[in-house]
């Protein structure tokens, strides 16, 4: 192994010790890819340790990330420092790992995976996702306090060694893909001349992913080594992307401004404005710091970015604030899910840079030069969050599914409205647990019906089974639009029970959600209400248009279903709408095998499905 004293800017780059850095690193991206390989291959097969969930979630998130930090980290880290970051690092990912697959243990997929459900317990995506960002940060106050040989660092070395980082990992990512092509490239030209020995090899998994780990190893260790070229492309990056928050003030400016005429009432219609203003934030937040940068070249900032920064700074406030609020509306009106216990987290975070810039903005002395504290005290605070929120302090999943039930308990959640769904997709083993409590309940004027409604969602396996949060009478009345518009829908239609039906997870998304809007027609030869009914998403993402039915019993039934694509032409909506349309004859009969009738389910062209489809649909 290394020494501990061995550094990768100690020497030229054709030095003894870079290149036993280069040697050590390629050791370890081979290994890595070997390791990474076993644990595809036993995923794929489902044998150990993908057999024990418990173990290879745990195992995977170690084998993919602390590799990749140890290799970073030659070079930089003395030997002690090195192995106690790794330590750390490895029993968090390990930790991380368990929590989220032991959460899962007893509950179905919340993500719709289609048929290609994985049988192995992979990671959660969110966890990869925030686990990457969390590792970043974390790497990055490492190697700055390793490089001043201190516990806090100066700004300028964070500064340094976050910006290197990130466009290390770019550019292996990009030197990757890039390798790849030409890997392509030749598999192509040998099969020209009847050769696929070398495109069949690229198709293996044993050779593929070590090859790309390897490849990655190498392009860390190129960048490591060539700091004047990353320092060039930053300071070039940073230079393009700051003069994009002149324009992006003006435009957050402009809609913040237009507020107080338009009013609240469209951003809340929207249904995910706080999702919406946490993203300008953080586009904010970024574009601010490619100003700033390492708070050491204010004088040489042109004045227009100088004002841009201050204002971006104080428009901060009011961005993250409105964003709060509307977070607020609807864990009032709907109580916490998991989605909401996220983005109450990321406002946190938001908070103390909304704050801390506002104060940098408000100092008159040297130009926004409290950012560099705010940044810091920050980054340890995004780290902390993180932690508590993938592990059971702030699980969110816990969380969610504790309010829902005191929601429940307390009346303000009515039971023939609960989404017990909710509970059984993304409540994880809690939910699970608390369903199986309601299963189990027998008192209450209600018993009956939780009893009912909670065995049903414990009996559903895959998300397509959902139906969400059942839309009550009146929001039924809202969302279904019958046309022609001087009749009315049958009153059995609405009020039927629509949870019961055999394919609710194929109903039009206005049966499962409050805000969505469909309209319905009257398809029959007199285009009365009790005939069977077309319903009709009035945009692409209400779902497929289908068609009901009234049975013998009385009860309305989902008989058929016309393409995704239906719903996106305006035209076809119109023609509706205007009662120009009819029943004809199909054109192709049914294939009768057995005493059994097959439909042939015909190839549309979709040049011609939607006529003026680039003028007419949206």
């Amino acid at each position: 192994m290394p020494q501990a004293t061995l550094h990768a800017n100690d020497a030229t780059p054709g030095s003894p010790a870079r290149s036993q850095i280069a040697r050590i690193r390629l050791g370890i991206g081979l290994l890595q890819g070997c390791a990474l390989y076993f644990l595809y291959h036993a995923a794929k097969d489902l044998s150990w340790p993908a057999s024990d969930a418990l173990l290879f979630a745990p195992l995977l998130l170690v084998c993919f990330f602390i590799p990749v930090l140890l290799m970073s980290a030659l070079g930089h880290l003395s030997g002690g420092r090195l192995w106690r970051w790794m330590l750390v690092a490895t029993v968090i990912a390990a930790g991380l790992g368990f929590h989220d697959v032991w959460r899962n243990i007893g509950a179905p997929p919340s993500w719709d995976y289609g048929d290609a459900l994985p049988k192995a317990p992979y990671p959660s995506p969110l966890l990869w996702l925030f686990g990457a960002g969390g590792f970043y940060i974390a790497h990055s106050l490492a190697l700055a306090s390793a490089a001043e040989q201190r516990t806090i660092a100066s700004y300028a070395s964070y500064f340094d060694c976050a910006w290197k980082l990130l466009i290390q990992i770019q550019f292996s990512a990009l030197f990757v893909l890039a390798f790849w092509a030409v890997l392509r490239l030749g598999g192509a030209m040998f099969k020209l001349i009847e050769l696929s020995f070398f495109i069949d090899l690229l198709k293996e998994a044993w050779f593929a992913i070590p090859v790309t780990v390897l490849a990655f190893a190498c392009a860390l260790h190129l960048t490591d080594v060539r700091p004047a070229i990353v320092h060039g492309i930053r300071n070039l990056l940073l230079v393009l992307l700051s003069w994009i928050l002149p324009v992006t003030v003006i435009i957050i400016g402009g809609f913040l401004a237009s507020l107080p005429v338009t009013g609240m009432e469209h951003l809340w219609a929207t249904r995910h404005a706080t999702a919406l203003l946490l993203a300008a934030a953080a586009v904010l937040v970024i574009l601010i710091n490619t100003a700033f940068q390492n708070g050491a070249i204010a004088d040489q900032v042109p004045g227009v970015l100088r004002f841009g920064a201050r204002l971006a700074c104080g428009l901060l406030l009011p961005l993250v604030a409105i964003a709060i609020y509307a977070l607020a509306l609807r864990v009032i009106e709907y109580g916490w899910t998991t989605d909401r216990v996220i983005a109450a987290c990321c406002l946190a975070v938001a908070s103390c840079y909304a704050l801390g810039y506002a104060w940098a903005a408000s100092r008159r002395s040297v130009w926004l030069a409290p950012i560099a504290s705010v940044n810091i005290m920050t980054a340890f605070i995004i780290l902390a969050v993180l932690l508590t929120l993938f592990s059971p302090v702030l699980d969110p999943a816990r969380l969610s599914v504790a309010n829902q039930m005191k929601r429940l308990e307390s009346g303000l959640q009515k039971a023939d409205n609960f989404d017990f769904d909710y509970l059984r997709f993304e409540g994880k083993r809690y939910g699970t647990a608390a369903l199986d409590q309601l299963r189990n309940n027998t008192q209450g004027r209600d018993a009956g019906l939780l009893q009912t409604r909670a065995a049903r969602s414990l009996e559903k396996t895959t998300p397509r089974e959902r139906s969400g949060v059942r839309p009550t009478l009146a929001d039924l009345r809202v969302n279904l639009k019958f046309w022609p518009r001087d009749k009315q829908l049958p009153d059995s239609f609405l009020a039927q029970d629509w949870q019961m039906e055999a394919n609710a997870w194929r109903l039009p998304t206005c049966f499962r959600n409050r805000s969505t809007v469909c309209d319905v027609y009257a398809i029959g030869p007199d285009g009365e209400p009790g005939a069977s009914l077309l319903v009709v998403g009035q945009d692409s993402d209400a779902g497929q248009a289908a068609l009901f039915a009234q049975g013998p019993d009385k009860r309305w039934h989902l008989t058929a279903m016309l393409p995704r694509d239906f719903s996106r032409c305006a035209l076809f909506r119109d023609k509706l709408r205007a009662g120009e349309f009819g029943l004809v004859q199909p054109t192709l009969k049914d294939l009768e095998i057995a005493g059994r009738r097959l439909r042939f389910a015909p190839v549309d062209n979709q040049d011609a499905y939607c006529p003026l489809a680039k003028n007419q649909t949206r």
